[in-house]
């Protein structure tokens, strides 16, 4: 009987197999590569605003507290956004006339508030509050990272879950004095993992289970 397939054809076949699960291996990993990148988590990227705030001068040259704009942050879920008539304490005397705080005269003038746009945004699944955060002694610099070197804001973290189990998972090297978490220029001299872990007992932090998925998804 007449051979039916060429002597190669085993080779074809091995060759054509090896170069598919290579494929799809190397589809895995560019997806998993994609998924972490900030093309999708938006990691550094600036969103444009009603008005150009600049942190870098307010919290920065100006000193100004984050408390002062974002004054929910201790309490609430969300760190609030500052109304109009916190911008006009203080330009309602300074830059009374800057073409570029006309939008801010015009909120205060028609009624409306600003419609900041969020630079941070989590999904509708997760659940986060800042106050529990703040009032654990996590520094604003270590999520929105430091906010007075910025002109325009941007997203300093990726904000992906493994991001946040990191520091669930090892809160203390990250933590601070309560007193301390909206100081944008807070360094300490001794050992911060041992800092860290008095400041874990001082406030209850390991009294729950920070990485179960309760914790964060309700």
């Amino acid at each position: 009987m007449a051979q039916l397939f060429p002597r190669t054809a085993d080779m074809w076949l091995r060759l054509v197999l090896l170069l598919l699960s290579l494929g799809l291996v190397g589809v895995f990993v560019a997806f998993v590569i994609l998924s972490r990148s900030s093309y999708v988590t938006d990691q550094g990227f600036t969103v444009n605003q009603p008005v150009p705030f600049s942190h870098e001068h307010h919290a920065g040259a100006l000193q100004i507290d984050c408390r002062y704009c974002h004054d929910n942050v201790e309490t609430s879920p969300v760190a609030g956004l500052p109304p109009t008539h916190t911008c006009m304490s203080c330009h309602s005397q300074i830059w009374t006339g800057a073409e570029m705080l006309a939008p801010v005269r015009q909120s205060l003038v028609e009624g409306e508030p600003l419609r900041w746009n969020r630079v941070t945004e989590l999904p509708d699944y997760v659940f986060f509050h800042h106050g529990v955060h703040v009032n654990a002694g996590v520094g604003c610099a270590e999520c929105h990272g430091q906010v007075d070197r910025m002109p325009l804001m941007s997203k300093a973290e990726p904000f992906t879950m493994s991001w946040c189990l990191d520091c669930h998972q090892d809160p203390a090297p990250r933590l601070r004095p309560r007193d301390a978490v909206t100081d944008m220029n807070w360094q300490y001299k001794g050992d911060r993992r041992e800092l860290g872990e008095a400041l874990i007992r001082q406030y209850h932090i390991g009294d729950g289970n920070l990485t179960h998925c309760y914790t964060c998804h309700r």
